[in-house]
């Protein structure tokens, strides 16, 4: 079973690595001073969002960062997965799957009425791995977003 561990301030460097690394892989461009500013106040204990860990503290596999938010529609607070990153060497192992499945429980726990996540229309792996951990595409949704 992958550890997952609740991230905080002198996990700073390991979370900027691997989000770097998944900035890399995605073709997100954003510079270390950019990424390390939306990190810190979520490793600090900012109610907007938490960064969790997975595998050993020392040598971290991967990481996920999630959002949180407010929903009329869900009736509470609503969590978005913003990053669910597998470092490529470890991938295939179903370390992405334990994590889809302890995640919400957790956060189910601590009051969260819904987990959100977004995907690649043509990501047919990622869908078949969302699908199998109980997520769903929402009828007549379209995400849209307006970047200010």
């Amino acid at each position: 079973m992958t550890k997952l561990i609740l991230a905080g301030p002198d996990d700073l460097d390991h979370v900027l690595r691997l989000l770097g690394d998944f900035h890399a892989e995605t073709g997100i461009t954003q510079d270390e001073a950019t990424r390390r500013a939306a990190l810190a106040p979520l490793l600090d204990g900012s109610p907007h969002g938490c960064v969790y860990l997975a595998g050993p503290a020392r040598a971290p596999i991967g990481c996920v960062v999630v959002v949180f938010g407010w929903s009329t529609a869900f009736g509470g607070m609503e969590g978005k997965i913003d990053v669910l990153y597998i470092r490529p060497g470890v991938r295939g192992r179903g370390i992405g799957s334990e994590i889809l499945a302890t995640l919400p429980k957790a956060l189910g726990a601590a009051g969260l009425a819904a987990l959100h996540l977004d995907v690649a229309r043509d990501n047919d792996a990622m869908h078949r791995l969302y699908a199998k951990q109980h997520f769903r595409a929402r009828d007549n949704i379209l995400r849209m977003t307006r970047k200010l």
